[in-house]
């Protein structure tokens, strides 16, 4: 029984000489198992489950045994309301922020993030933002680090004289928040 050599790693010089070509077979059988196993080790690692980013940040809070003391998420609000030198012309400037000690994560179940009513005195709808307005349905989060804000601004024309609530509201899923401010058109 005769091995051939073909000189690509081994030159042929040693593969013509008797006594390497068994261990020369062995080498490849070697090398080829390694690189068989290192394969599979390789599949494995990238197939194996990875921890969740709360498992992490829940070993990396623990100190000496004892749980680190978290902020639990506090979002503020405020809703301002200008009347513009043009006559029916309102504006409104919605701010959300995140006045907790770390991020949030806020979950939208469309494209729209917030929506702004108008109530007159009475409690009736008069303009409403999102009223005729499309919106995609594609789930969106945005995350929010400590002391981040949302804004909103949006405008009302045309709006006829009187007293008016305005409400507006995060269209969040997990932080809905709802901010009513009363004001003026004159």
């Amino acid at each position: 029984m005769s091995i051939s050599c073909t000189g690509r790693i081994w030159p042929r010089e040693i593969c013509d000489v008797p006594q390497f070509r068994v261990p020369l077979l062995l080498v490849d059988l070697k090398a080829s198992l390694a690189f068989s196993l290192a394969s599979l080790g390789v599949l494995a690692f990238a197939c194996a489950p990875r921890g969740r980013n709360s498992e992490i940040a829940e070993r990396t809070a623990t100190q000496n045994g004892k749980r680190a003391a978290q902020a639990p998420p506090q979002i503020e609000s405020e809703l301002a309301v200008q009347s513009t030198d043009t006559p029916g012309d309102v504006r409104f400037h919605f701010r959300v922020t995140n006045t907790g000690g770390g991020k949030v994560e806020m979950h939208f179940p469309s494209g729209q993030t917030h929506d702004v009513v108008v109530m007159d005195s009475t409690g009736r709808e008069v303009w409403r933002w999102s009223q005729g307005r499309m919106f995609t349905k594609l789930i969106q989060n945005r995350i929010l680090r400590n002391a981040d804000t949302l804004a909103f601004g949006e405008r009302w024309s045309d709006a006829p004289r009187g007293k008016y609530v305005a409400v507006a509201r995060l269209a969040s899923a997990n932080f809905p928040v709802e901010q009513r401010t009363q004001f003026v058109v004159r």
